[in-house]
């Protein structure tokens, strides 16, 4: 009941590995986070030491991620954070730092990402014959073009 919450900011290492465990859909994520601070000395941007973080989504989460994600991209991931100590071959202890995500999304300060939802789920055995619903803006007319010209996005980011 008091596990540790953690929400980070970082960058896929890899790609999505999707597997399934006793049936259940999961999701493997390797995320690197690399924090930065201001050297006033120097007056440059300086980077820190690069922290690998283990992810685990489960279920329909696991299934997005999957979808959603690849190598590269910028996420925050949201969940209980918990450290496992082994041993490696030389026969020195490590520490490899997880987190069972509770949410994970692209982080949306570093560009842009489309929303579809989830066709709803019905009752256990029962399929759904919903599709997938693509989230636009309020107002928006499907008959417009709903992206502007790229020099029109260049000219309105200056």
């Amino acid at each position: 009941m008091n596990n540790t919450q953690i929400t980070l900011t970082g960058w896929l290492g890899d790609d999505v590995r999707f597997r399934e465990a006793g049936g259940v859909p999961v999701a493997d994520l390797r995320v690197a986070c690399t924090p930065r601070h201001f050297d006033r000395k120097t007056e440059q941007w300086v980077n820190g030491d690069t922290q690998w973080y283990s992810v685990t989504a489960w279920r329909q989460l696991a299934e997005n991620c999957a979808e959603s994600l690849k190598r590269g991209d910028p996420v925050v991931v949201h969940g209980r954070q918990s450290a496992e100590t082994w041993t490696n071959s030389a026969g020195m202890a490590m520490t490899t730092m997880k987190v069972e995500a509770t949410f994970v999304g692209h982080d949306l300060r570093l560009g842009v990402s489309r929303f579809a939802r989830n066709p709803k789920q019905g009752p256990v055995g029962v399929s759904s014959t919903t599709s997938t619903v693509v989230i636009e803006e309020a107002g928006d007319d499907p008959e417009e073009e709903s992206d502007p010209p790229e020099e029109q996005r260049v000219a309105s980011a200056a």
